[in-house]
């Protein structure tokens, strides 16, 4: 049994590599421009599928690495935010609405705007700072009670963990390889594209990555304090990898409330930061990283409307482009399907309306 010292010590491990590979992805998607909102204004607005296609090849990868991960028996779905027995099918779908449309009015999804504020784009610090404030309220606060007595009422009870090889019976290869190998087949025609295969590629194995740091790096058969089974510094004590919309709430709760002991860093917030370290030390290496702030009050608004229903959205939705468009969709559980199909209705909508305002104008 681990010690105090030992346990502090494989607490700093998993936060450690928490930051690495935060700071990985910050420095893959500045470089290659990995954004899902922006995928959805590509087609919208040039017809170019570039970047859906690197947002699909990340997903593939994603999926076939936690299904080798499940057969290793490091992780299973069941074990994840994303695997619960409660299908709540109205909030991821609602929420995924209200977020696509706030990642479009917020100039980038989380992700995104983490991206964004490492090249010094301070528009992009207040849709943090907003975000992260919604999503606290969603969490804990007054959204949180409109969203329990609301949406999550309409939801599922399921037998089993909601990812689709259990609630079908099938072996998750018979359903993997069909999925990752449309989503290839899909990113195939752009193969000549060296951006979109460093983008997609590295995105999709840095998720892999976050699932084999807190599921096998960071997992405990026995915590000397509880003597049960635990994930040492993930926010649920389970399983996570990348998700940026509670973990910007986790980041003020824990700027507010620092001198509270019980406050304590997780691998969300840690991954958060080492995001925005990374896309700032790519911004810096090419020589991209300028000041930029808001010269509208138009421009502020729309920002600020983002936000709010980024962070409203990503909490109710249980994640982001990140948490349930490859993390989730990574588990292949069924709600994380149901809130990527939010996210896309409500992005394609909220850039048709754009499109039709400026046709107008």
């Amino acid at each position: 049994m681990l010690d105090e010292a030992s346990l502090a010590s494989l607490r700093l491990q998993v936060l450690g590599g928490a930051f690495l590979l935060g700071a990985l992805l910050g420095w893959i998607a500045q470089r290659s421009h990995f954004c899902v909102m922006g995928a959805l204004s590509d087609i919208v607005a040039m017809q170019d599928w570039m970047r859906a296609r690197m947002w699909a090849l990340a997903a593939a990868v994603a999926m076939l690495g936690f299904a080798l991960l499940g057969q290793a028996g490091w992780v299973q779905a069941g074990q994840t935010l994303y695997g619960g027995t409660r299908l709540l099918w109205a909030s991821n779908l609602f929420g995924g609405l209200l977020f696509g449309v706030g990642m479009v009015m917020a100039s980038g999804c989380g992700a995104k705007t983490l991206v964004r504020v490492g090249t010094g784009n301070l528009k992009a610090l207040v849709v943090l700072i907003v975000m992260g404030l919604s999503a606290f309220m969603t969490m804990r606060g007054l959204t949180a009670v409109w969203r329990n007595a609301s949406v999550d009422q309409w939801a599922v009870a399921l037998s089993g963990p909601q990812d689709l090889p259990s609630l079908l019976g099938l072996s998750p290869w018979l359903l993997v390889l069909p999925l990752a190998g449309t989503a290839l087949a899909f990113a195939w025609p752009s193969r000549r594209n060296a951006g979109l295969w460093f983008g997609g590629l590295g995105v999709g194995l840095l998720v892999i990555g976050t699932w084999v740091w807190t599921a096998h790096i960071a997992y405990l058969p026995e915590h000397p304090q509880t003597l049960e089974a635990a994930w040492i510094a993930t926010s649920f004590n389970r399983p996570e990898a990348f998700s940026f919309v509670a973990p910007a709430a986790g980041l003020l709760d824990w700027l507010l409330f620092y001198s509270d002991a019980s406050k304590q860093l997780g691998f969300g917030v840690v991954s958060l930061l080492g995001v925005v370290v990374g896309a700032a030390v790519s911004a810096l290496q090419r020589r991209e990283f300028h000041w930029e702030g808001f010269r509208q009050t138009e421009d502020l608004a729309n920002h600020l409307i983002g936000a709010v229903l980024m962070g409203i959205g990503g909490v109710t939705a249980l994640g982001c482009t990140f948490g349930q468009g490859l993390s989730g969709v990574s588990t292949l559980s069924l709600g994380s399907f149901v809130a990527v199909a939010g996210i896309v209705i409500g992005g394609l909508l909220a850039l048709c309306g754009q499109l039709w305002r400026a046709q107008r104008a």
